[in-house]
């Protein structure tokens, strides 16, 4: 997983890249990748928390994600 600034370092090199976060640091990503000059770029959105999820669950979870997070990765 990457963070918004890996993100961006790696979309400056031409290496598709996304963040996956959760619901809670919406507002947090949005700064970041305005503050960076890349206003609107995709990320994922999963429902927060996930902490608690026992690995089972989070499997599940991740599952459901794995089309959107391909999809921001297609160049």
């Amino acid at each position: 997983m990457c963070s918004v600034y890996d993100t961006v370092e790696f979309e400056k090199l031409g290496i598709p890249s996304t963040t996956i976060i959760t619901s809670a640091f919406k507002k947090a990503a949005d700064f970041q990748f305005r503050g960076k000059g890349m206003q609107g770029h995709p990320y994922v959105v999963l429902p927060h928390p996930v902490s608690n999820f026992q690995p089972v669950q989070m499997r599940e979870l991740t599952l459901q994600y794995v089309d959107e997070v391909a999809s921001h990765l297609k160049s």
